[in-house]
């Protein structure tokens, strides 16, 4: 049996990369300073560690499951808008963090493999089109910067200690679990019967929509990937979902039409007019996302009105 690892496990994309590999036959190891109890994460965990990240605690973990083949590392900041509000704090959780967990490898016999999750912000708002792997990058946020940082840290480690490391660079994750960002705030107000819906922006704004059931196989393929020259892959399925489209959606979802949507004209700070990702390496492997963005933008809006009905 693998053994792989998962910092951030609790989070909203971590519980369902856990959950995917246990169901996969991998033991797993969460890092986490929230315990898998909360989240109901019990079957197929090897161990959990509610401790931050320390060499001590690192080396405890491994000693409950046997050293990592794999490590998932999730932990760190997680939306523009925490990083606008504290960016030091951001700084510290994404970037120390990973300086902690790059130390702890380079020490171990064989390092293992390092599948690091970084952000689209890293390209900023400079890309009119479709974005390459290789394309300029310039951060338009805190947030951004700091996950370029993350990436800048690990390339430097990756390339002098040997270690196997790839950077997935994700787009727009949307997904059941979700509580915050455009779909969250938007189905709360659609479900409080609000009758005119004033959202930030013009509408027109491109994202790359990709459902986390996708994602969690994006991550687990780019594992292969992992080498001292540290690739990077774009976690994006190449296709352009406009703000309005996607928000319209969700209004039918709850029976309402278009006509309660209106659009404020200003954008928020750091959110950049158009990311979406050109076709890349997870292209050649023949990867293929499954699911349709208008069958998994009704399925969201399914499981918040449940969760709001319990």
């Amino acid at each position: 049996m693998t053994t792989a690892w998962v910092t951030g496990a609790a989070g909203f994309i971590g519980r369902h990369l856990v959950q995917h590999l246990a169901a996969s036959g991998v033991q797993v190891g969460g890092i986490d300073r929230v315990g898998p109890e909360s989240h109901g994460l019990t079957g197929g965990i090897g161990a959990w560690s509610t401790t931050p990240l320390t060499q001590a605690g690192l080396s405890n973990l491994a000693e409950r499951t046997g050293a990592p083949d794999t490590i998932y590392h999730l932990a760190g900041g997680s939306s523009v808008g925490a990083s606008l509000a504290d960016p030091y704090s951001d700084f510290s959780a994404t970037v120390d963090g990973t300086a902690m967990l790059l130390d702890w490898m380079r020490n171990q016999p064989v390092p293992p493999q390092l599948v690091i999750v970084s952000s689209a912000a890293v390209y900023g708002n400079l890309h009119a089109g479709t974005i390459d792997e290789n394309a300029a990058t310039a951060p338009f946020s805190p947030y951004g910067a700091h996950k370029f940082a993350m990436e800048s840290i690990c390339r430097g480690w990756a390339g002098s200690f040997g270690l196997p490391i790839v950077a997935v660079r994700l787009f727009s994750v949307y997904g059941p679990g979700l509580t915050k960002q455009l779909l969250w705030d938007l189905c709360g107000k659609l479900a409080s019967g609000t009758p005119q819906i004033i959202l930030g922006g013009t509408g027109q704004e491109l994202r790359d929509w990709t459902h986390i059931d996708d994602v969690v196989r994006v991550l687990t393929t780019a594992r292969d990937f992992a080498a001292p020259d540290m690739p990077v892959i774009n976690a994006g399925t190449g296709k352009a979902g406009s703000v309005q489209r996607i928000a319209e959606v969700t209004a039918r979802a709850f029976g309402r039409d278009s006509t309660c949507l209106t659009f404020s004209g200003e954008s928020r700070a750091g959110d950049p007019f158009s990311l979406v990702a050109a076709p890349g390496t997870l292209a050649s492997t023949g990867f293929e996302w499954r699911v349709d963005l208008e069958a998994g933008i009704r399925d969201y809006a399914a499981w918040f009105q449940k969760q709001s009905a319990k």
